[in-house]
């Protein structure tokens, strides 16, 4: 699909990958794996990995320590977005977000809803900026994160790190 404004070529982003998990280790963690492997696919950087429980208080210190890197762009989280009473990344990070990107959260829903069903209804993936850094927030599954990154947030990372950093 063609890009209205195409962004600069050799222009990279550093990302830190967060883990919210209860049961995954550094072994186990497909998921984070896969992201790092799809940014760095992409000549992007990780500039940070880690995995941490579903707790908000771990979460939000994890979003205030990342967003005091200068070397970081966008942080993306994986893991807690559903409705289990244990999925709290969504309401932790959605209290911090000083600017939301609406459209990521719908268009990650529309596209799951095309791969699975009406089980995407169930996803409150979300995405927005916090201390100029992007954030997003992705479900757990690898088939999840590699929809969300390939479709979204790959094509379009360069371009909404230059719109951050305008300001």
């Amino acid at each position: 699909m063609p890009q209205p404004h195409p962004d600069s070529p050799g222009v990279f982003v550093t990302c830190a990958v967060v883990t919210v998990s209860d049961t995954r280790t550094f072994e186990t963690d497909k998921s984070g794996q896969l992201i790092q492997q799809l940014l760095l696919g992409a000549n992007h950087a990780v500039g940070a990995y880690t995995i941490i429980k579903d707790e908000p208080t771990q979460i939000q210190g994890q979003i205030e320590n990342l967003s005091k890197s200068a070397n970081l762009d966008a942080v993306i989280f994986n893991g807690g977005t559903g409705i289990a009473p244990r999925d709290t990344t969504y309401d932790a990070i959605e209290k911090l977000l000083e600017k939301t990107l609406p459209g990521f959260g719908e268009l990650f829903r529309f596209l799951s809803y095309q791969e699975i069903g009406s089980r995407a209804i169930a996803s409150r993936a979300v995405a927005g900026v916090y201390q100029n850094k992007l954030i997003f927030s992705l479900p757990g599954s690898s088939n999840a994160v590699r929809l969300a990154m390939e479709k979204l947030i790959l094509p379009e990372l360069t371009h909404l790190v230059s719109q951050v950093c305008k300001g």
